[in-house]
C-alpha cells in the first residue's frame, strides 16, 4: 500500500556508462580565472602561480592562466553494500594565456584519487555524501599537490555533497 522505489547499480552498469563518458570526451573541463570562487586560495594568474615555480612569474608577468583537466584513463568503479566506490585517473594542464590569445604549456600533473559516496535516505529523501581517499600526483610538486588537495576538500567534496544532500542529514 506504500510507494516504493528499488534502484538498483550494479558495477557493470557504473562502469559501462565510465566508459562511455570517456570515450565520448565528456570527462574533460577548461577553467578559466573568472570560473573559480573568489575566496578560492589561488588565482589563475601566473603571479599566484609563481609561488610555485618563480621562473613562469618571471617569463610572463601577471598573465591570466587557464586548466584542462581530463580523465586519462576511465575512472573504475566497484558497488559494495554501503558505498559506491570510485578511483580518478586524471591530468591538469596549465596554460599561460598570452595578449593576441595564444595558450603557453605551463605545466602537466597527472593526478589519481580515490572517491567513495554513500546513498543516505532521510524522511522519503534520498541523497548521499561523498568523501575524498587518497589524492597522488604522479610529479612531485609537493606545494601543488597540497594545494589541490587543500581546494578538493574546501571546494571540491562539500560542492559534491551539496548536490547530492542539499538538506544534511543531522
Amino acid at each position: 500500500h506504500e510507494p516504493m522505489l528499488l534502484l538498483a547499480i550494479t558495477e557493470f552498469v557504473a562502469n559501462s556508462a565510465a566508459f562511455t563518458y570517456f570515450t565520448a570526451g565528456a570527462l574533460e573541463r577548461n577553467i578559466s580565472s573568472d570560473m573559480l570562487p573568489r575566496r578560492f586560495p589561488l588565482q589563475l594568474k601566473t603571479k599566484s602561480m609563481g609561488l610555485f615555480s618563480p621562473q613562469l612569474h618571471e617569463r610572463y608577468p601577471n598573465h591570466p592562466m587557464e586548466l584542462h583537466l581530463s580523465a586519462r584513463r576511465q575512472p573504475q568503479l566497484s558497488c559494495r553494500p554501503d558505498a559506491l566506490h570510485g578511483a580518478l585517473f586524471s591530468s591538469a594542464e596549465a596554460f599561460v594565456v598570452l595578449p593576441n590569445a595564444t595558450r603557453v604549456p605551463a605545466f602537466l600533473l597527472n593526478i589519481d584519487a580515490n572517491v567513495t559516496g554513500k546513498p543516505i535516505i532521510t524522511r522519503n529523501r534520498l541523497g548521499g555524501t561523498v568523501s575524498l581517499k587518497g589524492v597522488l600526483s604522479v610529479l612531485q610538486v609537493k606545494r601543488l599537490e597540497n594545494l589541490l588537495k587543500f581546494a578538493l576538500w574546501l571546494f571540491g567534496v562539500p560542492w559534491a555533497n551539496s548536490e547530492c544532500c542539499p538538506h544534511p542529514v543531522p
